[in-house]
């Protein structure tokens, strides 16, 4: 495609190592750019997502950092487990992150994700160096949406005959407007495996039961946090005005001018740059 740019063909360039450790008997695989022995950062992806939606932007982050993405349990190519919560998940970022360095690592967590990084600045904050939640809507929920993530464990896996026959359903949800379109395929083409059946998409649909945050999970952080959120993107005005309250009221917020819930495919560069500067900002001091 000629119109994709020279920063993102560069970055694509950059082939991760690909790595795993297990943790609580489940095998967490992991991407990884840059030297190792540097400053660690840790890149969580969202739910029913995986580690390739940051092959974009990790190495952007990896001239002077160890840059990890992770593909928590039940995503990607880590393993299943029988239930999943923020918790679990947030062990697991601290193990990929030790798995690399004893210095305490940088999370960067979209959606589903910065709950994960919320929920470790949470209980772990004093081994995190900061910890940034990127359109990360915590809101109450309703007993209609708590049922219907329960019902989702029971739900048939729906399998397609080809490779471009599940290619051509994904989308994001939402859905927006402004979205890089060859972005979404690379992000598409890691988002499914074939089987005897046919085609399905990797994750597991039991990752939804406990994958919410809501306003009363947030209790304080031993570590600097941050937010950022899309201007049109879930994390609303309110959203993040609660969370800055749960978390002491000091919390920066920034906002990615015309950008929807999936930052990395709509404002991929302005995402970027805003993650640099804040590596800059919480660059240890030796």
């Amino acid at each position: 495609m000629s119109d994709i740019p020279q920063w993102y063909s560069a970055a694509l360039a950059q082939r991760p190592e690909l790595l795993s450790v297990e943790v609580e008997g489940t095998s967490i695989r992991y991407r990884a750019w840059g030297p190792q022995g540097a400053t660690v950062v840790v890149l969580v992806h969202g739910g029913a997502a995986h580690s390739g939606w940051w092959d974009h932007i990790g190495p952007h982050l990896a001239a002077e950092h160890r840059v990890l993405a992770i593909d928590l349990s039940g995503h990607g190519d880590s393993g299943r487990r029988e239930s999943y919560d923020l918790e679990t998940w947030a062990r697991e970022v601290l193990a990929v992150a030790g798995a690399e360095s004893a210095e305490p690592p940088v999370v960067y967590g979209h959606s589903m994700g910065g709950f994960v990084a919320l929920t470790a600045a949470r209980d772990h904050g004093d081994r995190l160096r900061g910890a940034v939640a990127i359109d990360s809507p915590v809101h109450k929920l309703s007993a209609e949406s708590t049922e219907r993530r329960h019902q989702r464990v029971y739900d048939t896996p729906r399998y397609y005959p080809d490779r471009e026959t599940i290619l051509a359903r994904f989308r994001t949800l939402p859905e927006d407007e402004v979205q890089l379109a060859y972005v979404m395929r690379h992000i598409a083409e890691g988002s499914v495996c074939e089987e005897a059946e046919g085609w399905r998409w990797k994750f597991d649909p039991r990752v939804f039961v406990n994958s919410m945050m809501e306003p009363e999970d947030l209790r304080g952080a031993a570590c600097e946090v941050v937010l950022l959120r899309g201007e049109r993107g879930m994390a609303t005005i309110d959203i993040t005005e609660t969370v800055r309250e749960r978390l002491g009221g000091t919390v920066p917020v920034t906002v990615i001018p015309d950008a929807g819930h999936h930052i990395m495919i709509d404002q991929p560069v302005a995402l970027i740059a805003a993650l640099q500067t804040l590596l800059g900002q919480w660059r240890p001091t030796r």
